[in-house]
C-alpha cells in the first residue's frame, strides 16, 4: 500500500482509538468546544456588564416595539392639542391665561374625571390670569412643574396650588436620546413629587374605587398590580440611572395613543361630551415650532425621523398606569440576572455545537438560520407578552461561538493538511494529494477506500539480470544501489502525476489515473501520455546512473517497461491488521506480461513496450515501432505490441 494510504489508515486508527478513549472519559473530545463556549460567554457577559452591549439591546427593543401590532387609541383618554394652526389663529405665543381658562371651563362642564394641563404656567400671561387661577381651584385640574437638572432650569407650578395636585412633567431620556422609561416619582430636593401621568392615572383609578397601597418594598400596588421598580439591569439595560421610581414605558401607538381634538374646536364648542365624560383629558402643545417633541422607539428607523410631542408621551404613560391597575396588563416584566446569563450561555453553546457537529456548509447555514429564527421569534413572542429579555447578547453568543469554532477547526485542518500533504507529497503529485485531502473525512471515518471501477494506465518495470547481480554482491551493497535506482524512478512518477502502488524488489507498479476516477476520454488519454513520458524520463535517467555506478565500481543495469491502459478495480484490501491499496484486473496482468515478453529483444538500456490500447490514446505523440501481434503468457488472444522509440512530439 502506498504510504499516503497508510497515513490515512493510521489517522483513522488514531481517530478510532480516541473515540474509544472518549467513551471511557465522557466528553473528553469536546474540550475545545467547552472552552470556546465558556470563554465566549464569559467575555460577552463581561462586556455586557460594562454596558457596551446596551446600545444594541436598545435598538433591538425599538425594533420589537415597531413590529408589535398597534394597540390603537385608549378610550379612557382625550388629548386636546395646541396645533400650529391654533397658535396662528390666536396670533400669540405663549397662549394667554384667558384662552386656557376658557378651554378648561368648557371641558370641566362635560364632567371629565381629570384635566391635565401639560403647559407651564409659573408666571402670568395676561390677559386672563385671574380666570385661570379660578379654574385651578377645581380639584380635577392637574397643573405641572418642571424639576429639571438644577434650580436654574426649574419651572415652578402655578401659585397657590395644593401639593397634592402638583405633578412634574420631566421625561427620562436614554443615552441615545430616546425615551423608553417613565419616571413616576421623583424628589425635587425638598419633597417627593408624583409624575404628571401618575397624578392623572390615579384620579381615574380612585374614581373606580380601586385600592392603592405601598408594598413592603415601597412599590406601588393598585388593585392586584404591583408597579415593580425598573432595575439598572432590567431587560437589555445594564448601566442606566434608575434614580427615583421608574418603569419601562409601554407605548400604545406611534401616532394614535388617544383620540384628539384641537384647542380651537374646544373653544368653539365643537367638543362631543361622549369624548370627555368620565375620561382623562390632557391639554398639550403639538406645534412643531414649540420644539416640545422627543425621539421614541418609533423614531429609530422611520425615514422621516418621526418625533412624538411630549403630551402624547404623557398620555401613553397615563394609559399604561390605568390599564395596569384596572386590567392587570401593560407592565413589562424581566428575567433575573442569573436567568439572562444562562440564556446567553445556552445560545453560545447552541451555536458552538452547531459548528462543531455540522461539516456541510449548506446544512450549517440552513440550521443556523433556523435556530436564529427560533431565537428571535421566541424573544419577540415574549415581548408581545410584555417580557423583555436580552436579544443582542444571545445573538452575538450564537454568532461568535461558531465563528471561533470554525476558525479553530480551520486552523486545525490547516495544520493537519500541512503535515499530511508533506507526507503525501513524497509519494504522489500535488494534484492527487489535494484530491485525497478533500476525501479525508471518509478516509478518517472508515480507514478504507471503497472499491471502484475506473480506467487507468499501468507501468510495470523490472531490471534485467537483477538475480545475478544480487548473487554477486552483498546485501549491504545491493540495498543502497537498488534504492538509488528506485528513488530516481519514484521521483519521475511523482513528477508525472502517477502513484506508485508497490515496489516488487527490483521492479515497480505505478498507476496513472488513481485514486480520482477519470470521467472523459481526454483525461484517460492524458494519463496514458503522462505514463509514457514518465517511462521515457526514467529511461533518460538510466545512462547517467549506469555511468555513476561504473565509476564507483558497481554494476550497470538494463530495464524493461510494460505499459497498458485499461479497466481496473481499485480500493482497500485486507483487514485491520494488514491493509493494502489494491489495484487488480486483467489490465495489470497485461502490463506485467508486456514487460516480460520477448526478453531477448533488449536493444538498449531501457526497453518500453505498450499495447494498442495505450497507443490509441497517444497516437502521433510519440515515435513507436510495431512488433506485431504477440502471444502473452497466460492469454489466449495475441496482443498488438509497440515499442516506444522516441520522445514526446509537440502537437501542431
Amino acid at each position: 500500500m502506498p504510504n499516503f494510504f497508510k497515513i490515512f489508515h493510521q489517522l483513522g486508527e488514531k481517530r478510532w482509538s480516541w473515540k474509544k478513549l472518549s467513551f471511557s472519559l465522557p466528553f473528553a473530545d469536546l474540550q475545545p468546544l467547552a472552552i470556546t463556549c465558556i470563554v465566549v460567554t464569559g467575555t460577552l457577559l463581561g462586556v455586557r456588564h460594562l454596558g457596551w452591549l446596551q446600545p444594541l439591546e436598545l435598538k433591538a427593543f425599538d425594533l420589537m416595539v415597531q413590529w408589535r401590532p398597534d394597540a390603537g387609541p385608549d378610550p379612557r383618554l382625550l388629548v386636546v392639542t395646541v396645533t400650529e394652526q391654533d397658535i396662528h389663529s390666536f396670533k400669540k405665543w405663549p397662549i394667554s391665561d384667558g384662552v386656557l381658562a376658557r378651554a378648561i371651563a368648557s371641558i370641566a362642564r362635560l364632567e371629565p374625571v381629570a384635566i391635565g394641563l401639560d403647559i407651564i404656567r409659573d408666571i402670568p400671561y395676561e390677559p386672563g390670569n385671574a380666570e385661570l387661577a379660578a379654574q385651578f381651584t377645581n380639584p380635577k385640574v392637574i397643573p405641572i412643574t418642571f424639576i429639571g437638572k438644577s434650580e436654574y432650569d426649574r419651572a415652578l407650578p402655578p401659585p397657590n396650588i395644593p401639593k397634592a395636585r402638583v405633578a412634574f412633567n420631566d421625561l427620562v431620556i436614554d443615552p441615545d436620546g430616546i425615551i423608553r422609561r417613565s419616571l413616576i416619582y421623583r424628589s425635587n430636593g425638598q419633597s417627593t413629587l408624583s409624575s404628571f401621568a401618575l397624578r392623572l392615572a390615579f384620579k381615574y383609578i380612585d374614581s373606580k374605587k380601586i385600592p392603592a397601597t405601598l408594598t413592603k418594598d415601597q412599590e406601588i400596588k393598585a388593585g392586584n398590580t404591583v408597579f415593580s421598580r425598573l432595575r439598572s439591569d432590567s431587560g437589555g439595560y445594564q448601566t442606566i440611572d434608575t434614580g427615583g421610581y421608574q418603569i419601562l414605558l409601554n407605548y400604545r401607538s406611534p401616532e394614535n395613543t388617544a383620540k384628539t381634538v384641537t384647542l380651537t374646536q374646544v373653544l368653539e364648542g365643537k367638543l362631543d361630551s361622549e369624548l370627555v365624560k368620565g375620561k382623562i383629558v390632557i391639554i398639550g402643545v403639538t406645534a412643531p415650532t414649540t420644539k416640545d417633541v422627543f425621539s421614541t422607539p418609533y423614531s429609530a428607523t422611520a425615514s422621516d425621523n418621526r418625533m412624538m410631542p411630549g403630551v402624547f408621551i404623557h398620555a401613553a404613560a397615563t394609559s399604561q398606569i390605568v390599564n395596569a391597575a384596572l386590567d392587570g396588563k401593560n407592565l413589562f416584566w424581566f428575567w433575573d440576572e442569573w436567568q439572562e446569563m444562562l440564556w446567553i450561555a445556552v445560545w453560545g453553546a447552541v451555536g458552538g455545537c452547531l459548528a462543531w457537529r455540522l461539516e456541510n456548509t449548506f446544512n450549517f447555514i440552513v440550521s443556523a438560520i433556523a435556530l436564529g429564527g427560533i431565537l428571535w421569534g421566541f424573544t419577540f413572542f415574549l415581548f408581545t407578552q410584555l417580557g423583555w429579555i436580552s436579544l443582542a447578547s444571545p445573538t452575538l453568543a450564537f454568532l461568535i461561538s461558531p465563528a471561533v469554532i470554525i476558525t479553530y477547526k480551520y486552523q486545525q485542518s490547516k495544520q493537519q493538511q500541512e503535515i499530511v500533504m508533506k507526507l503525501l507529497g513524497q509519494q504522489t503529485s500535488p494534484a492527487i494529494a489535494n484530491a485525497l485531502w478533500k476525501e479525508r473525512v471518509h478516509l478518517l471515518q472508515s480507514g478504507l477506500l471503497p472499491g471502484q471501477r475506473l480506467t487507468a494506465t499501468m507501468i510495470v518495470t523490472d531490471l534485467q539480470g537483477f538475480s545475478t547481480i544480487s548473487e554477486k554482491l552483498s546485501p549491504e551493497v545491493v540495498m543502497p544501489w537498488l534504492n538509488e535506482y528506485l528513488s530516481a524512478m519514484a521521483e519521475e512518477v511523482q513528477k508525472h502525476q502517477g502513484v506508485i502502488n508497490k515496489f516488487t524488489g527490483d521492479g515497480m507498479l505505478a498507476v496513472f489515473g488513481v485514486p480520482i476516477p477519470r470521467t472523459t476520454l481526454e483525461e484517460i488519454a492524458e494519463d496514458a501520455r503522462l505514463a509514457v513520458s514518465c517511462a521515457l524520463a526514467i529511461s533518460a535517467w538510466l545512462p547517467a546512473l549506469n555511468q555513476s555506478w561504473i565509476d564507483r565500481g558497481l554494476p550497470s543495469a538494463k530495464m524493461r517497461v510494460g505499459i497498458f491502459t485499461g479497466p481496473i478495480m481499485v480500493g482497500s484490501l485486507g483487514g485491520k491488521t494488514r491493509l493494502e491499496y489494491g489495484v487488480i484486473g486483467d489490465s495489470v496482468n497485461i502490463a506485467s506480461r508486456l514487460e516480460s515478453c520477448e526478453k531477448h529483444r533488449q536493444e538498449d538500456t531501457c526497453r518500453i513496450l505498450i499495447a494498442e490500447e495505450t497507443l490509441v490514446h497517444i497516437q502521433g505523440k510519440f515515435e513507436v515501432e510495431s512488433w506485431g501481434a504477440l502471444p502473452l503468457k497466460g492469454r489466449e488472444q495475441k496482443v498488438n505490441v509497440y515499442r516506444v522509440l522516441g520522445g514526446e512530439r509537440s502537437s501542431k
